[in-house]
C-alpha cells in the first residue's frame, strides 16, 4: 500500500515516519509538513521525498497518514477519503462533530478502510483486557486517571500550540474514553468541571446506567503525573495491565488493521466511527464545562 505521510511534528518522528517505513507491505511515496524543510528533512531520513502539494501527495498515494493538530487534520482526511484514499488518523479526528460526521461519511460512501491511533488500545495485552471485561459485564463504576506534565524543557509536544489551547480534556480524553466504551458501552450525557492547572474532570452516564469518572490533564504538577484506570463491579476490581511504550509497534498493527480492511477484510474497532464517537464526546464535556450543565451527547 503506497501511504502519504502528512505531518513533521515529534509524533512523525516518533511513530509515524519509522513505522511506515519499516512496514514490509508498505511504501512511503512522500512527505509534507506545514514546513518544507522538516519535510525534506524527515522524507531523506526515511528514503522518501518531500512534497510542497497536498493535493499532490494525495494523489499519488493508496492512503494518508495524519500527524497534524485536529482543525488541519479534519479537512485533509475529508479531502483525501472523497480522493477514494483510507486514513490513517490520530486522535482527535475533528474538534466537532459536524466534521467528524462528514469524514465518516465519506469513508462509507466509498468503502474505504480507517483506523485511528488510539495507541494503547492497539496494544495486544490491553486488547485482550478489555475484551475480557466486556464479556465479564456487571460494572457498577469505571475510573480513568491520565495525567501528565507535557510543559517541560525535555518534552517536545509542550510546544504543540493546540494541546496548549485545548489541554488534556482534547489531548488524552481521547485515550481516557478509549478504555471506557469498549467496556462499559456508548455515552449519553455528560458533566464536567474545570480546575487549576488544565486539571479537567468528567462524570460520564453510560447506556447501561453506569457512570465512569475521567481524571485528564496535560499540565499536571510533574510528582502528580499517572496513568491509572480500573473497573469494578459484581465481579471486583480490575485493572488494565502493564504494556510496553512502543508508539511504531502499536501503528505498525493500525496499518495491518487498514491494509486487511482494504483487502475485503474486517473493519477495525479503531475506525472513524468510533473516531466521531470520541469527538461528540469531548464537544459534549465542553459545553458542560463552560455551562456547569449535564449535556446529552448528540448522536
Amino acid at each position: 500500500m503506497r501511504f502519504g505521510l502528512f505531518g513533521t511534528g515529534p509524533w512523525a518522528h516518533q511513530a509515524h515516519a519509522p513505522a511506515l517505513a519499516a512496514h514490509p507491505q508498505v511504501e512511503l511515496v512522500g512527505v509534507w509538513g506545514r514546513n518544507p524543510g522538516k519535510a525534506a528533512e524527515l522524507a531523506a531520513e526515511h528514503g522518501s521525498r518531500a512534497y510542497g502539494n497536498q493535493d499532490d501527495l494525495i494523489a499519488d498515494v493508496d492512503a494518508v497518514a495524519i500527524a497534524l493538530p485536529p482543525n488541519v487534520q479534519a479537512p485533509l482526511a475529508l479531502r483525501a477519503a472523497r480522493a477514494g484514499r483510507h486514513l490513517l488518523l490520530d486522535k482527535p479526528i475533528a474538534f466537532t462533530s459536524e466534521e467528524a460526521a462528514e469524514i465518516v461519511a465519506a469513508v462509507d460512501e466509498r468503502d474505504l478502510a480507517s483506523v485511528v491511533f488510539f495507541t494503547r488500545r492497539l496494544m495486544p495485552q490491553l486488547a485482550e483486557f478489555l475484551t475480557d471485561a466486556a464479556a465479564t459485564g456487571g460494572w457498577t463504576e469505571a475510573r480513568v486517571d491520565h495525567l501528565g506534565s507535557i510543559f517541560t524543557d525535555d518534552n517536545p509536544f509542550g510546544a504543540s500550540p493546540w494541546r496548549k489551547e485545548s489541554g488534556g480534556l482534547w489531548d488524552v480524553g481521547p485515550h481516557a474514553l478509549a478504555l471506557v466504551l469498549p467496556v462499559l458501552g456508548p455515552v449519553t450525557e455528560v458533566t464536567g468541571l474545570a480546575g487549576p492547572r488544565d486539571m479537567t474532570h468528567l462524570l460520564l452516564r453510560h447506556a447501561s446506567g453506569t457512570i465512569s469518572n475521567l481524571t485528564l490533564s496535560v499540565d499536571s504538577p510533574p510528582a502528580a503525573e499517572r496513568e491509572d484506570a480500573l473497573f469494578a463491579g459484581e465481579a471486583g476490581v480490575r485493572t488494565p495491565p502493564d504494556m510496553p511504550w512502543s508508539p511504531v509497534d502499536a501503528l505498525g498493527r493500525a496499518i495491518e488493521q487498514l491494509i486487511a480492511k482494504a483487502g475485503g477484510g474486517p473493519a477495525s474497532e479503531l475506525d472513524v466511527r468510533l473516531g466521531a464517537e470520541v469527538t461528540a464526546i469531548l464537544v459534549a464535556a465542553q459545553e458542560a464545562i463552560a455551562t456547569g450543565r449535564t449535556v446529552a451527547v448528540a448522536r
